[in-house]
């Protein structure tokens, strides 16, 4: 069922698909819809490439990221010169497309899945996940007394020289080749902790593809859902397929887009590397200039940042959802200054141990009920998809799959069933009781589908969780609902797989089934998605060992690894040492979230004037849109302005020029990450 605001978002949905200079294309040119086998291998071959390179690059040198967000650099940067290659080899073959518009966007579709998995989607804390109850444990924290007793045999290696050696490094690892390096690993060390985690993870992976599968219908053909971050791809490959790639490059408005993204990273990029030359500011600190007390004093930390990206995104973004992001985020300062003019306020130390990676205030757990009613929602809006699907199941007629499936959708439920019965066995086979491995393993996809919907229809390329899903958990059940081994084992999956989503698997998989939106043939496609994860998952985690193992875990720049794992471990330490019942200060502010987030779904779906998206509610306290919240303002103003004066055709040219801005900003984010590679040093030109 499509929501009855789907008209509101429409002009700016229908123009975003309308791809730019359509006067000058040929309009009899058949558009090539077929997948072919030369697309998926080199996706696989380059896909793969990134993730072999990521962990050094990100961990040792510290260069711009390749893989993050959900709109990875590398892959797009390939992609941009993939395609004019392309365009090229036509031409000198005389029409005859060696890669198509079709290859060209399933090949980066491979690249964006894989790139995730070798830093923040699964490697990049997994090793330090692993060895941190062994390598940090001392006398002081009394880890051996109260954690060593409760760790699942299998889960950790048990050679202490193997997990100093990745801690310390090779002796000589630094004059050895890479091939040494491999063959130096203490492989047998490995084996066993690898392959039980390998069960976990290609059992989640498996959920996750039958999740996308499941609800890839309703929200690409039924719902009709805006893709804001592949429009640029969709963009660029048209062109190639429609042969007017040139004219789509040399677009006046999408030239002068590209003009800024340039000229601002090439005057920041030459004065980072020289200190004489100024910079043009990209962020205000306008946090001094509000008082520190007051109804303004949420604002005291407050920062503008300008990434010309992330203001093209905004604009591509639809205008309700885009106003949104930016009104929640300025009104959570305004309720936290309304808390204190009111006497109201919490104190942080309310919380008692929580496990979100940025949840700092009370307030903030309103995301714990916003998260399950807006979950509620989803699964109301797909209510006629999903009984249809059910009953399907239930009377084993596994019907043909949709356009935008891969399978049949009755085929993925039951794949969802047997799949997460076998994660709870997983788990259960480890020490978890039945019951509370069932709630836990809900709790963590239902959290990864929201923040896919976040992600997928906002358009956020860079997106991180405030509240942990096990956070509600404690906060109404109390840690005691846990046994002492559960709490641990909840800790340690969550933070595997389902807390840090900056570059999370679940969305991609969504981007890939609107890719293969009636392309053919299907099969071949989702193999490609099978060998590819499989592939990631065994080439990122030999990278990471191969970086480690030649440097030292010591000597690469894991702050931020180190002290989030850390944390995870000493958090479930104080929790068994001292068992905490509900806290009634968390409980009360969910509720809070749970009535506002369905006061706002039912005006959303009640009336038609409503101008704010639920959605925006879901990242108030996002540190992601501490960074982005100026950006989807400029966007939405933009994309209102434009639209309002000019109609839909100037918001169709002008839409161009913020393309321009996105492909500056990676073309640029792709020469200096190069250059960092070169050089050891690298100007950041997107967020790490």
């Amino acid at each position: 069922m499509t929501a009855p605001h789907m008209p509101s978002e429409t002009a700016s949905q229908a123009a975003s698909q309308t791809a730019p200079g359509a006067p000058s294309r040929p309009a009899s040119r058949p558009v090539p819809r077929r997948i072919r086998k030369r697309a998926v291998g080199l996706g696989l071959v380059l896909g793969l490439a990134v993730c072999a390179v990521t962990p050094l690059n990100n961990l040792y040198y510290g260069a711009t990221p390749l893989g993050g967000g959900h709109f990875p650099l590398a892959p797009f940067f390939l992609l941009a010169w993939l395609t004019l290659l392309a365009a090229g080899l036509g031409r000198l073959a005389r029409g005859r497309a060696v890669l198509s518009g079709t290859d060209l966007l399933v090949c980066w579709m491979l690249m964006v899945v894989v790139s995730g998995v070798a830093h923040t989607g699964l490697a990049r804390t997994f090793f330090i996940n692993l060895t941190a109850p062994l390598h940090f444990a001392s006398e002081g924290n009394q880890w051996n007394a109260v954690l060593a007793p409760l760790l699942p045999k299998g889960w950790y290696p048990t050679d202490p020289e193997a997990v100093e050696t990745l801690y310390s490094g090779l002796a000589g690892g630094y004059t050895m080749g890479w091939g040494q390096v491999l063959a130096a690993i203490p492989w047998a060390a490995w084996a066993g902790p690898l392959a039980v985690w390998g069960v976990f993870i290609g059992l989640c992976y498996f959920v996750l593809l039958c999740l996308t599968n499941l609800f890839a219908r309703q929200w690409i053909s039924n719902e009709r859902m805006n893709f804001p971050l592949l429009r640029l791809p969709e963009m660029l490959t048209d062109a190639v397929d429609q042969g007017g790639l040139a004219a789509f490059l040399t677009d006046r408005f999408l030239l002068s887009g590209l003009l800024v993204s340039v000229l601002l990273h090439t005057i920041n990029g030459i004065g980072f590397y020289d200190p004489s030359v100024p910079q043009i500011p990209t962020l205000i600190l306008a946090g001094p200039y509000f008082p520190k007390t007051g109804l303004f004093s949420g604002f005291t930390k407050l920062k503008i940042y300008f990434y010309p990206a992330f203001v093209g995104f905004a604009y591509l973004t639809a205008r309700q959802i885009s106003l949104s992001f930016w009104v929640f985020f300025l009104g959570g300062g305004l309720f936290y200054g309304f808390l204190e003019l009111i006497g109201q306020q919490v104190p942080s130390s309310a919380l008692g141990v929580t496990f979100g990676p940025t949840l700092t205030t009370p307030e903030e757990t309103q995301m714990l009920g916003a998260y399950g009613v807006f979950f509620l929602f989803l699964l109301w809006l797909a209510r006629h998809h999903l009984w249809e699907t059910a009953r399907d199941a239930a009377r084993f007629r596994l019907r043909p799959a949709d356009e935008a499936e891969w399978v049949g959708a009755p085929t993925s439920l039951w794949g969802l069933f047997l799949g997460g019965a076998a994660l709870t066995a997983w788990s259960v086979s480890f020490g978890m009781p039945l019951f509370q491995a069932v709630l836990l393993l809900g709790t963590f996809f239902m959290v990864m589908l929201v923040a896919s919907r976040i992600i997928c229809q906002g358009g956020i390329a860079y997106f991180t969780l405030t509240a942990a899903p096990t956070d509600g958990l404690l906060a109404f059940l109390g840690s005691g609902f846990l046994s002492r081994m559960a709490l641990l084992m909840a800790a340690v999956m969550q933070k595997m797989l389902f807390v840090d989503l900056r570059e999370s698997l679940l969305p991609s998989l969504f981007h890939a089934a609107k890719v293969g939106e009636g392309r053919r043939p299907k099969p071949l496609y989702l193999a490609a998605i099978l060998v590819a994860l499989g592939l990631a998952v065994v080439v990122s985690f030999a990278a990471m060992l191969a970086v480690c193992h030649k440097y030292g875990l010591r000597d690469l720049q894991v702050d931020w690894e180190t002290q989030t794992v850390s944390s995870t471990y000493e958090n479930v330490q104080r929790l068994i040492e001292a068992p905490a019942g509900a806290n009634k200060v968390i409980i009360g502010y969910t509720i809070l979230g749970a009535a506002v987030m369905f006061a706002l779904v039912v005006a959303y779906q009640r009336f038609y004037w409503w101008p704010i998206h639920p959605i925006g509610y879901l990242t108030m306290y996002s540190s992601a849109m501490r960074i982005m919240w100026f950006s989807f303002f400029l966007g939405w103003l933009c994309n209102h302005l434009t639209l309002r004066y000019g109609g839909i055709v100037l918001m169709k040219r002008v839409r161009l020029l913020f393309v321009g801005l996105i492909l500056g900003d990676f073309l640029m984010g792709g020469v200096f990450a190069l250059i960092g590679l070169w050089t050891g040093q690298s100007y950041l030109v997107l967020p790490n």
